[in-house]
């Protein structure tokens, strides 16, 4: 195995996290729904998970810390892609039998016929694995223009609970000079599927094609903590089922029609697609839409969290007339360097406390002669986050089964 794609470093981290928990093998598994056997590869090294949310669950669960979490993602989407780029053994095909003898009324078909039927088979099932292995990507793009001479790299990640989008040609403006964050002067449109519910997964296709030297996915709901997490729903507490997990949390906004509630915690995995380096120049903030707050209830995800450290990430004040993205808890600004073999992540936290409030990320990028912006949005429709000051709130208590109205 080799430990330039990532596997090896992946696994050591996994087991150091394993063994300071304390825990054992067996219980971990129990409380990761999965088999002791499977955790053991794992940890060794023997096997990569296909989906990161396990992953989280059993750092989580080991403590791991916000830099390790990030460390962690970061070698899991190396690791992940060196699985999916391994060569698959050649089909060998067994020798032709010849065929028994059958009565004459009944004609047997060629063998040459058979092994062209096999022969078509087979590459069907190697078209379907070929197809299956694409990784899913969540962005649009925008740009791949070229001129402004300057080196850069890429970032990206593979998307676990996130579809990818379409590219879009459109928008190949330059980065601006100048300082960063400044904002878009007008609002673009983001070109969605029709009938594609915000926060489900769409087909694969981010930077596949355009000659985009990087990749984006996009996490749009995540957890710095349950209680962190809230969520605007026009619906009583009798209509509203249970508070999802943070994987599934997507699919749980997209079929009920929430909205963040006062806040909104994004990640985005950033990297390149291929050897050169791409520079990430800045991240800007372009508000789609911005209302009057809804007059919704007030959905809680947990209850009972204590306070933690904040995590590092760009926060993004969209009660602003202008909302840029600035550094928050100690992390660094732009620019960035990001490759294939070294992706980024970034979280980004935007809040609000007097809108509703549609937004859009337009990340700029340079790579040698060719610069770009890559619009970063939730499966094609831009970010939706509206405040909640003055909104009637529940809660979900662990083990009571329903929601409950919250306390003054």
């Amino acid at each position: 195995m080799a430990e330039a794609d990532g596997t090896a470093e992946f696994a050591t981290l996994l087991r150091g996290l394993k063994e300071r928990s304390g825990l054992s093998y067996g219980v971990l598994a129990k409380r990761l729904h999965m088999s002791t056997s499977t955790l053991h590869r794992y940890c060794n090294g023997d096997a990569v998970p296909v989906d990161y949310a396990p992953v989280e669950r059993l750092a989580r669960l080991c403590k791991a810390g916000s830099e390790e979490l990030v460390e962690l993602h970061r070698l899991w989407v190396l690791a992940d892609a060196a699985r999916r780029t391994k060569p698959v053994a050649a089909v060998e095909e067994p020798p032709a039998v010849a065929p028994a003898p059958v009565p004459d009324a009944e004609p047997v078909p060629a063998p040459g016929k058979r092994r062209a039927r096999r022969t078509v088979l087979l590459a069907a099932a190697v078209a379907v694995v070929a197809a299956g292995g694409a990784g899913a990507f969540a962005v649009h793009l925008a740009g791949g223009g070229s001129g402004d001479g300057r080196k850069g790299h890429a970032g990206a990640a593979s998307s676990v609970t996130q579809g990818a989008r379409s590219a879009d040609p459109s928008g190949t403006a330059s980065p601006s000079p100048g300082h960063k964050h400044k904002p878009s002067a007008g609002p673009s449109r983001s070109g969605a599927p029709a009938g594609a519910a915000p926060g489900t997964p769409s087909a694969p296709a981010a930077g596949e094609g355009t000659g985009t030297p990087l990749t984006v996915a996009t996490t749009p709901y995540v957890y710095e903590d349950p209680c962190s997490q809230h969520f605007l729903i026009d619906r009583p507490p009798a209509e509203v089922p249970p508070p999802p997990l943070e994987q599934d949390a997507p699919n749980w906004v997209g079929a009920i029609g929430a909205v963040a509630s006062g806040e909104q915690f994004i990640k985005l995995t950033v990297q390149g697609t291929g050897s050169d380096t791409v520079v990430l120049q800045d991240l800007d903030v372009r508000v789609m839409k911005s209302g009057a707050s809804l007059a919704w209830n007030d959905y809680s995800m947990g209850v009972g969290c204590g306070g933690g450290v904040g995590t590092k990430s760009f926060g993004v004040d969209l009660d602003a007339p202008r909302p840029v993205s600035v550094p928050r808890n100690g992390q660094r600004d732009f620019p960035y360097k990001v490759s294939e073999s070294d992706p980024e992540v970034f979280y980004i936290k935007a809040n609000t406390k007097a809108h509703d409030v549609s937004w859009v990320l337009e990340l700029k990028w340079s790579s040698g002669t060719r610069h770009g912006v890559l619009k970063v949005d939730d499966q094609g429709r831009a970010f939706r986050t509206s405040a909640d000051v003055g909104r009637p709130g529940y809660d979900y208590p662990i083990g009571a089964g329903s929601w409950g109205e919250r306390a003054a």
